[in-house]
């Protein structure tokens, strides 16, 4: 009977243990391995091509120092962005680092990470005719003129922060820009980083007439639903960048300056 006892009692301390061991196969396979193979797609300044043909933006950025903080490689799987996800879910690599905003839709099939970069939209306008203009309710009038893509989720936000704003669509983002820039209406609204850029490329003519962006976005790692140990290294090492500081000052590298610019392929 004692011996019957002390068996159940061993068997019953595998089985207690065996959870915490299956919790950690997912990360303890790219250990084995010692390369992270990271899917993504190239999209200004997320990720794009260098003169010599090598990747190079803040993805990547964020992918290197994640693998050199965790001593492994790091595999670059380049992926259209309609199949990222179900190529994720075929295993094709272990996470999705790609400016992969959190959505409800998305959360179904996959496994989102604490964010690591908030992107949004932003308004960029002309200076003559929106001279003095700082607040959502001096671009709110009947007066203003406010360009914005034609069918993008900008029109949305224009029209719900601008009411009384004529919102004036254009097919590409390019044609609104340039209506601002001729002097045709007084703002643009388009996703960050666009704004920003054709400031400092326009500084003649453009200015950001608020610091904050009318919407924010999270950006998160994706990985697959039954995967919680590789949600949760890589929600540590999120937690620890943004304590020090480092992704926000890549963050700023990449989507505040235009440094870069002189790396990149031309036709990006």
């Amino acid at each position: 009977m004692r011996l019957l006892k002390t068996a159940m009692f061993l068997l019953l301390g595998s089985l207690i243990s065996l959870p915490s061991v299956a919790d950690n196969s997912n990360v303890e396979k790219i250990n084995e391995r010692g390369t992270l193979r990271v899917g993504m797609s190239t999209f200004v300044p997320w990720a794009m091509r260098d003169k010599q043909g090598e990747l190079i933006g803040f993805e990547i950025d964020v992918a290197k120092r994640l693998a050199e903080d965790s001593g492994w490689k790091v595999e670059f799987v380049p992926t259209a962005w309609d199949g990222i996800i179900p190529a994720l879910l075929a295993k094709k690599f272990d996470v999705i680092i790609g400016g992969m905003s959190i959505t409800p839709e998305r959360a179904k099939s996959v496994l989102f990470t604490e964010p690591y970069s908030h992107s949004g939209v932003q308004v960029a306008a002309n200076k003559a005719l929106a001279d003095g203009y700082d607040k959502f309710s001096d671009f709110n009038s009947r007066k203003v003129k406010i360009a914005a893509r034609r069918g993008a989720f900008t029109v949305q936000v224009a029209r719900e922060t601008f009411p009384k704003a004529k919102i004036l669509q254009f097919d590409d983002d390019a044609q609104a820009f340039q209506e601002v820039l001729n002097g045709n209406a007084h703002a643009v609204i388009a996703s960050s980083p666009k704004p920003e850029h054709e400031v400092i490329n326009h500084n003649d003519v453009l200015f950001l007439p608020f610091s904050e962006r009318l919407s924010k976005g999270n950006e998160a790692f994706a990985v697959r639903l039954d995967e919680e140990d590789k949600k949760a290294f890589f929600d540590k090492w999120i937690r620890d960048r943004t304590e020090d500081g480092w992704l926000s000052e890549r963050y700023e590298y990449w989507f505040a300056t235009l440094d870069w610019q002189k790396e990149v392929a031309q036709g990006q």
